[in-house]
């Protein structure tokens, strides 16, 4: 029988296997004082000094984006998660989270601020010498200093290690002379110090400090974007760059140790920064809703309207629920490493790493919700959508970026069952077991809190485990060419992990504040689930049909709709009621 309660604090990927306990996660709602003072903090600071010159920074005024990075510097709020050390605070990664969601309302300067703060910074912290981080990091802290991160190049995208750039230690022994061509470098027309990534004599792919008045380094001429237009992206070429022995970065050879392993942390921020991008756009669509008038009343009245409308808060409330879920566990997990002895750039990295499925779906889902609100949004405006004296249009084009940076969502999905099917093979994730549990267990009853839904979502955790073993059953070693059955299948996941986040999220708060306190929170959640129970059998059914023929398909067939059989929710009133909370708030109400 299923358990409501964890016995253990679940690892990554599996959150597929077992339930899991409802007060772990801190979402929101459960923020400390602390963290309530750095949101205002960081608003006050948004709305006084970026948001009234939003115009100027798109404008691509980097002398103003350097000062708004001082000024941050000044407050505390780049220090945030960094180390007292180095002048920081050393707040948990939680915080850091709530970061990322905040800025980005800062459009174009969010990509500016992450890129410092985020892939420019953290790898001195994570893998510098003592010298290094005490040579860079106080500085960069206090926003005095930029930096950026040189990893793509014209023939290597996805497949980074396929970079052709390279460095060659000097006769003398005292330098790495570094020869290379990096593309779509953020912050590049303004920063000072750059992570670039080279081949040690053509084969070791290793991380570098480079410093930006160094003879030998040039750029390229300022990109022209669709989007993020605020943001410098730059080409930038390193001819003979006399790069010293003491800035070689980590280890010889083990480049991709840094870049893969940053990667994790960019895209679970990613996800939540899409969240704060979301609100705003929901903000901007229920406004004008309200104000725009038609056939004598206003467009909220129409049913069509409405249906966007809760679908987009529906959308931002389970990624917003997942992504604070795990940034919980990552930095539970962290604490773990941590109180085991491990260095603080071992436990947040092998932290996130542990969770690197969870960071994977998240990225995705992330990104392609943000795009669904800001595209629905602009539909919303009709023709003012389009136009550039209205907020949707620039959401809209900032917003497509994000399924291309910190890994294509392509590669992610590819990504989260690789890992999940590595994981099983190397024994920390028995799927066997775990799908022989299932089909031993009995519904939950009536008297078990959300037992309907939580019967649900243990039917789709049963239905996926089953479709994967029978998937790799089938195809074996050959499965990771099935590209368009392991999108299949990372998508169920994801709507697996985003579900149950959004149920945990409103069991804790109907546990914590009662029934009629967790009633809206309820309604977005059955939304979502029953979407997801919608796409998973169609996925199913595709699974299937690519997997097995004859009597074998049917009868696998039947078993999966005997699995995935419940009674089908009115998903119509409830986005009718998500949409008249929404209305009656005049913003986003979750």
């Amino acid at each position: 029988m299923p358990t409501t309660l964890a016995a253990t604090e679940l690892r990554g990927g599996e959150f597929l296997l077992r339930p899991s306990d409802p007060q772990t996660p801190r979402f929101p709602e459960d923020f400390s004082e602390d963290q309530d003072l750095i949101r205002q903090t960081v608003q006050d600071f948004i709305d006084t000094r970026v948001r009234p010159n939003l115009d100027r920074i798109d404008q691509l005024d980097l002398e103003f984006s350097r000062q708004l990075l001082t000024e941050l510097g000044e407050l505390g709020i780049i220090g945030i998660p960094f180390p007292e050390a180095y002048g920081g605070s050393n707040m948990d990664f939680v915080t850091s989270m709530l970061l990322s969601e905040l800025f980005a309302q800062t459009h174009s300067f969010s990509t500016t601020f992450n890129a410092h703060t985020g892939i420019g910074m953290l790898p001195i912290l994570y893998f510098g010498t003592p010298e290094q981080k005490q040579r860079y990091l106080p500085e960069l802290v206090r926003g005095e200093r930029v930096a950026a991160y040189c990893l793509t190049e014209p023939g290597s995208g996805s497949d980074a290690l396929a970079a052709k750039s390279q460095a060659q230690l000097s006769e003398d022994g005292q330098h790495y002379l570094l020869r290379g061509q990096k593309m779509w470098i953020t912050n590049a027309g303004m920063a000072d110090v750059f992570i670039v990534f080279a081949k040690i004599d053509g084969q070791h792919f290793t991380g570098f400090i480079v410093e930006r008045e160094w003879a030998g380094i040039s750029f390229g001429e300022e990109e022209r974007k669709m989007g993020i237009k605020g943001s410098s992206t730059r080409q930038v070429f390193f001819e003979n760059v006399k790069v010293p022995r003491e800035n070689l970065l980590g280890e010889i050879g083990k480049g991709h140790k840094i870049a893969f392993n940053i990667l994790n942390i960019g895209r679970i921020k990613l996800a939540v920064g899409a969240v704060g991008g979301s609100k705003e756009a929901a903000d901007h669509s229920i406004r004008y809703a309200l104000e725009r008038r038609q056939f004598g009343q206003p467009i909220a009245q129409f049913g069509a309207i409405q249906h966007k409308l809760a679908e987009q808060a529906t959308r931002i409330f389970v990624v917003e629920s997942a992504s604070y879920r795990a940034a919980q566990q990552i930095a539970t997990r962290k604490e773990q490493l941590l109180a085991e002895g491990h260095s603080l750039a071992t436990a947040l990295l092998g932290a996130a790493e542990a969770f690197s499925i969870e960071c994977a779906l998240l990225k995705v889902q992330g990104s392609e919700g943000v795009a669904y609100v800001v595209d629905e949004g602009g539909q919303l405006f009709g023709g003012l959508g389009c136009s550039e004296e209205a907020p949707m249009a620039v959401l809209y084009r900032d917003s497509r970026i994000n399924r291309i940076f910190e890994g294509t969502n392509e590669i992610n999905r590819m990504l989260s069952v690789d890992r999940l099917i590595k994981r099983s093979l190397q024994g920390e994730l028995d799927l066997k077991a775990a799908l022989q549990s299932m089909e031993k267990a009995s519904p939950l009853g009536t008297e078990v809190p959300y037992a309907e839904e939580k019967n649900q979502l243990w039917a789709l955790k049963k239905a996926f485990l089953l479709l994967l073993l029978h998937s790799l059953q089938r195809k074996g070693q050959k499965m990771a060419q099935e590209q368009e059955l392991l999108i299949y299948l990372s998508d169920w996941m994801a709507d697996v992990y985003l579900a149950e986040s959004a149920l945990l999220r409103t069991e804790k708060r109907q546990q914590n504040e009662g029934p009629a306190a967790a009633e809206a929170f309820l309604e977005l959640s059955q939304t979502y689930l029953q979407e997801s129970l919608d796409r998973c059998w169609y996925r199913s059914r595709r699974l299937i049909a690519a997997l097995t023929v004859g009597t074998a398909a049917a009868t696998l067939e039947d078993r999966i709709n005997a699995i995935l059989r419940f009674p089908a929710r009115d998903v119509t009133a409830l986005r009718r009621r998500i949409a008249a909370r929404l209305l009656k708030a005049e913003k986003y109400a979750f």
